[in-house]
């Protein structure tokens, strides 16, 4: 590597559970993963993020403002409301380092969290 380039791979190795919208949570992930964290992020499989529909009309497309926000990740959709779904993302924040969420009502409210027990 040349001594002119830094090296922004210190997360390397370090699992993040993404369930963030709009601009707070998805910044931060994002910067964990240009830090080189390994970031999924977890989508509704009905409608996605947000960020990926403020264009009317056109729903097959995500704008820039989505793609600003979500640089650096894996992005999957789970049907948290299923026992499949539930049990998917359960290994994977038993299996994660950090879990950060910034939605109106947090998915894991109610949830005998992993990363504790």
């Amino acid at each position: 590597m040349s001594a002119s380039i830094c090296d922004f791979t210190f997360l390397q190795g370090v699992k993040v559970v993404d369930f963030t919208q709009f601009e707070a949570g998805p910044s931060c992930t994002e910067a964990l993963g240009w830090l080189g964290a390994d970031v999924v992020k977890i989508e509704n499989p009905k409608m996605g993020d947000p960020g990926r529909r403020l264009r009317p009309g056109q729903p097959d497309t995500d704008p820039y403002y989505f793609h600003a926000f979500n640089a650096n990740k894996k992005s999957i959709t789970v049907n948290l409301k299923s026992p499949k779904g539930l049990a998917l993302v359960k290994d994977m924040i038993s299996k994660a380092d950090v879990m950060i969420e910034n939605l109106p009502q947090a998915p894991s409210s109610g949830w005998a969290c992993p990363m504790t027990s």
